[in-house]
């Protein structure tokens, strides 16, 4: 009999994973305010909204339920609808089912780190943000992990992917960030993001031991100066702009996957250079050989 795993809020990332789901043999439905969207992605698609829980009660019974709701639009009132209230929306709809599901998982992000100095952190590693993204964020982790459902937060640092190429863009118009002082930064591929969550519930399918808290982040945390040069490399363009903005605005910190790897996970791009080459390959933008 097919496991089914449920996907709410099931945008770019959950159309991945429930790709590979579905090659995998699972019964996969994708959960979302407008299910057209998901007409060509080969998925069971049903039409909810987290806002409303009476549109709860039509989505069928799962083994596994992946929360990947995105606000959608950087606002305290849309991060609270979405990230909070609509998981506690779930969780109260399934938890009262005469099947409930075995664990939820809760797609989260590494913004609750705080840490700007270079650190490394993991799982053990103070979560306190002081913006209302991040401490909203870390709100919805509580309220998964003390409910009395199996539940697993997954924090995925900065994605990035086919469409998600801001740092290329920035990199063809001239522009890098500066090398002194260092400013690490952490990234997953959306493939990665996939294939973390899509590891951890053949774990849990299997009943092999699925920790309630994973960071997960490629293998090499890295200065933003240094991966913007790397890509300008592979560009063919040279700097002429250093862009002092980012300094100010985001955290420096590096981000351990050890706990990730120790559960069995390999990652498909281990570093930003796997991983961007894909993108700049994929994407068209490798400058034409003569």
């Amino acid at each position: 009999m097919k496991t089914t795993t449920l996907i709410l809020g099931c945008g770019d990332i959950g159309v991945t994973l429930g790709q590979r789901l579905l090659a995998a043999g699972q019964r996969v439905v994708g959960v979302r305010r407008n299910a057209a969207a998901l007409a060509d992605s080969g998925l069971e698609a049903v039409s909810a909204d987290f806002a409303d829980p009476a549109t709860l009660t039509e989505l069928p019974d799962a083994e596994v339920l992946v929360y990947v709701a995105s606000a959608d639009r950087f606002e305290e009132e849309a991060y609270r609808a979405a990230y909070l209230e609509g998981l506690k929306a779930v969780l109260g709809e399934f938890a009262g089912r005469d099947r409930p599901p075995r664990r939820v998982f809760f797609v989260s992000s590494t913004s609750v780190y705080p840490q700007q100095a270079g650190e490394v952190v993991d799982e053990a590693s103070p979560a306190e943000p002081s913006g209302f993204a991040g401490a909203l964020l870390r709100e919805a982790e509580r309220t998964l992990l003390e409910h009395p459902r199996p539940g697993t937060v997954v924090r995925f640092s900065g994605i990035y992917g086919p469409g998600r190429d801001r740092l290329i863009r920035q990199v063809s118009e001239g522009r890098i960030a500066p090398a002194s002082p260092a400013m690490y930064t952490n990234r997953i591929h959306r493939d990665d993001c996939a294939g973390v969550l899509a590891h951890l519930i053949e774990r849990t399918l299997a009943d092999e031991p699925v920790d309630d808290l994973y960071l997960a982040s490629d293998c090499e945390p890295a200065p933003l100066h240094e991966v913007m040069a790397w890509l300008a490399r592979q560009l063919k363009v040279e700097a002429t702009e250093t862009i002092q903005s980012p300094l100010r605005r985001r955290a420096s910190k590096r981000c351990s996957n050890a706990r990730l790897l120790a559960s069995g996970y390999e990652f498909r791009y281990p570093s930003y250079r796997e991983g961007y080459a894909q993108v700049l390959k994929e994407g068209g933008f490798l400058p034409e050989k003569a």
